[in-house]
C-alpha cells in the first residue's frame, strides 16, 4: 500500500465542495460538506512533525526491503604466492557460496512483508492523527458555540437586570425581585468566565494537533454512517488496526519460511588457477574445491521453533483484534445513529428558538403575568435547553468521527486513500 500526501500549500488551496457517501450494508447516508474540513486535515498532517517522522520511517522500510531482495552472497577473490626453496607457486582464486536453499527468495518475501507492515503502521499513525484532529476541531467548535450561547445568556441577564432596575424605580417591583435579577446577571458572568476557560483548553488541544485557532471556524458536522447489516459487509481488516494486525501476521509467517531455509547449508565452490615454477621449469596449476558446512553442532532448530511460536501468537493476536474491531464498529455505529437521530429531532423542535422565547417571557414579565422568579426559572430552562442542544450536536459530531474511524472509512472521507497532485507554491 502506498499513498501520497499533498503539501500544505495545495491542501489550503482546496476550494471545491467534497461530496462523500458512507454506507455499511445496504443503508446509506450522504452529506455534502465544505472542503475546508478534509483539506484542513490533510494540510495539518503534511505540516505536522509526525508526517516527516512517518515518511522517514517508510523510506527506511523501503530501503530494508530493497536490501532483502539483493543476492545473499558475494564472490570472494583470493590471490596467493608461496615459495619453498626453488619451488614457487602463484595462484588466483574465486569462490562463491551458492544459494541452493532459496534463502534470498525467503528474505525478499520477509522484506516485502515488513514493508507492508511499515506502511500499515504509517497509515495507522495518519488515521489516528486525522481522528485526533477532527475530534479537537469538533471540541473547539463546541466550545465556541457554548461561548456564543453564554454571551447571549449574559446579554439577556444584563438586559433583565437593567429592566428590573427601571421597574424598581417606577415602583412596579420590589427590591427583592431586583436583587434576583442582579444575582442572575452575576451568575451568568461567572459562568461565562468558565466557558472562556473551556474554550482556551479546547484551543490548546487543537493547536497540539496542528490546528490553527486563528483560522476560520471549521464545520464539525460529518455525514452520519448508518448501521445496516454490519456483519455482512464490515471488514475489520480495512481498519487501520486491522491492517497492522494482518500485516504483522503475514510478516511473522514469512519468517517461519526463512528460518526453515536457513537451516539448510549452502555449498561454496572455489576455483583456483596459477603457475608453479620449479627452478627453470614451470607449469600451470588448476584447482576446484567444494565445501559444505556440517551443521550438526548447531542445527538451528531453536530458531525455527521460535519463529513458529511467534507465528502462532501473531495469528491469535489477529483473531483477538478482529473480535475487538467488530465490537467497536457496531458500538460506534449505533451510538452515532442514535445521536444523529436525537440531534435531528432537537433541531426540528422548539429548542433552537431561544430568542423568540426570551422575548415572549420578557413581555409576559413586564405585563405582570409572570413573577420575577417564574421568569428566571423559565428563561434558565430555555438557556439550559439551548446548551443541551449544543452539547448534543457536539456529541453527534464526535460519534460520527469515531464511527468513520472504527469502520475504516475515515481515510476515504478525508482523502488520504487516494493520491493527489502536489503543486508548487
Amino acid at each position: 500500500m502506498s499513498f501520497a500526501v499533498a503539501t500544505r500549500a495545495s491542501a489550503l488551496a482546496c476550494g471545491a465542495l467534497l461530496s462523500t457517501a458512507l454506507a455499511v450494508g445496504t443503508a446509506r447516508a450522504e452529506s455534502t460538506l465544505p472542503a475546508e474540513l478534509p483539506c484542513a486535515v490533510r494540510g495539518a498532517w503534511s505540516a505536522h512533525p509526525a508526517f516527516a517522522a512517518t515518511e522517514s520511517t517508510l523510506a527506511a522500510a523501503r530501503a530494508r526491503a530493497q536490501a532483502a531482495s539483493k543476492p545473499l552472497y558475494n564472490p570472494e577473490l583470493e590471490l596467493a604466492y608461496d615459495r619453498d626453496g626453488d619451488e614457487r607457486t602463484t595462484t588466483a582464486g574465486l569462490s562463491l557460496t551458492l544459494d541452493l536453499s532459496g534463502k534470498r527468495a525467503a528474505r525478499e518475501t520477509v522484506g516485502a512483508a515488513d514493508l507492508s507492515l511499515a506502511e500499515a503502521e504509517a497509515a495507522l499513525r495518519r488515521s489516528g492523527f486525522a481522528q485526533q484532529w477532527l475530534l479537537a476541531a469538533v471540541g473547539r467548535r463546541a466550545a465556541l458555540a457554548r461561548v456564543a450561547l453564554g454571551e447571549q445568556r449574559l446579554a439577556l441577564m444584563q438586559r433583565f437586570a437593567d429592566l428590573a432596575e427601571r421597574q424598581l424605580q417606577a415602583g412596579d417591583i420590589a427590591p427583592l425581585e431586583r436583587d434576583l435579577a442582579l444575582l442572575a446577571r452575576n451568575q451568568a458572568d461567572a459562568e461565562q468566565a468558565t466557558l472562556l476557560g473551556d474554550l482556551a483548553a479546547a484551543e490548546e488541544a487543537f493547536r497540539a494537533v496542528g490546528g490553527d485557532p486563528g483560522a476560520a471556524p471549521v464545520d464539525g458536522n460529518c455525514p452520519a454512517p448508518a448501521v445496516g447489516q454490519l456483519t455482512d459487509r464490515f471488514d475489520p481488516f480495512a481498519t487501520p488496526e486491522g491492517r497492522v494486525a494482518l500485516a504483522s501476521a503475514t510478516s511473522v509467517e514469512g519468517r517461519v519460511r526463512l528460518a526453515e531455509r536457513e537451516r539448510r547449508a549452502d555449498p561454496t565452490i572455489s576455483l583456483n588457477a596459477g603457475r608453479l615454477d620449479v627452478g627453470s621449469a614451470s607449469d600451470n596449476v588448476l584447482g576446484v574445491a567444494i565445501s559444505v558446512p556440517l551443521q550438526f553442532r548447531n542445527p538451528y532448530r531453536a530458531e525455527l521453533v521460535a519463529a513458529q511460536a511467534d507465528a502462532e501468537a501473531a495469528r491469535a493476536e489477529q483473531k483477538r483484534v478482529e473480535l475487538e474491531l467488530r465490537a467497536r464498529a457496531e458500538r460506534s455505529l449505533r451510538t452515532s445513529e442514535a445521536l444523529q437521530q436525537a440531534w435531528s429531532r432537537w433541531s426540528k423542535g422548539p429548542g433552537p428558538q431561544l430568542t423568540e422565547r426570551a422575548d415572549l417571557l420578557e413581555r409576559l414579565w413586564r405585563a405582570g403575568e409572570l413573577s420575577t422568579a417564574d421568569f428566571l426559572t423559565q428563561l434558565n430552562q430555555s438557556l439550559d435547553t439551548a446548551f443541551a442542544g449544543s452539547d448534543l450536536q457536539s456529541q453527534a459530531s464526535r460519534a460520527t468521527v469515531e464511527a468513520l474511524y472504527a469502520t475504516g472509512r475515515l481515510d476515504a472521507w478525508v482523502g488520504f486513500d487516494r493520491p493527489f497532485e502536489k503543486t508548487t507554491p
